[in-house]
Formats: structure tokens, sequence, C-alpha cells
């Protein structure tokens, strides 16, 4: 599990997109035998951001995934690199604007690289574990680790 082909596809800047940007990951992660979530999670709001806070018309977002040394590495690439995301103080009503908190609950690190103008990249890792030998769950290929 040290180090997987990265799966690389570019979507639309659409709602529709960033479905289907959650819908590859998903069977991309599965045919590399590790779990879905929260990965699924992550790359769902990650493309989300891209498709609405990214978006440039005519111009797609690009979906990376990649494992090396144990971390599963998630970059959504868009176009708009002027527009930095940030978590927001978001009001107890609001039914939007709380994506990054939760990219930030669930990732083990995430952030933005800067890359050729005008793009940005918003990544998010998540560290890999295998299964404790003598768990009930040994069966599994591998499961996500929050801890340090």
């Amino acid at each position: 599990m040290n180090q997987k082909c990265p799966f690389n596809v570019q979507l639309s800047s659409t709602p529709r997109g960033a479905r289907l940007a959650r819908l590859l990951s998903t069977e991309q992660l599965r045919s590399w035998g590790l779990p879905t979530h929260p990965a699924d999670l992550l790359v769902a709001e990650l493309a989300a951001n891209a498709a609405t806070h990214g978006r440039v018309q005519g111009r797609d977002f690009r979906l990376v995934l990649h494992v090396i040394d144990g971390t599963l590495r998630i970059e959504v690439t868009d176009t708009q690199g002027d527009r930095l995301p940030k978590p927001q103080d978001t009001p107890p009503d609001a039914e939007t604007g709380r994506g990054l908190l939760l990219v930030d609950a669930l990732a083990d690190r995430w952030g933005v690289a800067d890359d050729r103008f005008p793009c940005k990249t918003v990544w998010a890792e998540l560290r890999l574990t295998p299964p404790e030998p003598d768990s009930p769950n040994s069966g599994a290929a591998t499961a996500f680790s929050k801890e340090p």
C-alpha cells in the first residue's frame, strides 16, 4: 500500500461535475481496496467548492487521488487562484458556509497550494492504517486514522 498510481480526472465546474467527482472517487477507492468514508465527504466538499466558488465559465476542475506512504491525498484544482478558501464564521441558522469546517474536522491535514496562474489546488490528506491483527475487523484492507 506504499504507493498507488494517481487517479486523475477533469470534470465540468457544475453541480453535476461535483457529484460525478464523488461517485468516481468512491469507485476508485473501492478498486484500491480502501474504505470510502470519510474520503467521499472530503471529495464532495472540495469538488462542490470548486464548482461553486472556483468556477470560471468554460473551465473545468481537476480531481486527483493518490496514496503515498500510507496517506491518501485528495487534490482539487480550479481556475480561481485569486479566491482562496477559508473557514467562515457561519450563523447557526445558515444553510451553507460550513464546508471547510467539515474538511477541517475530517482531514488529518488540508491546505491550499499555489498552482500555475490562474489555478489553485485545495488538498486534504487522510492517514491510512492497517487493522490490528487480532481485531474483529482484521479482514478489512485498511482503515482511516484521525489519531496523530
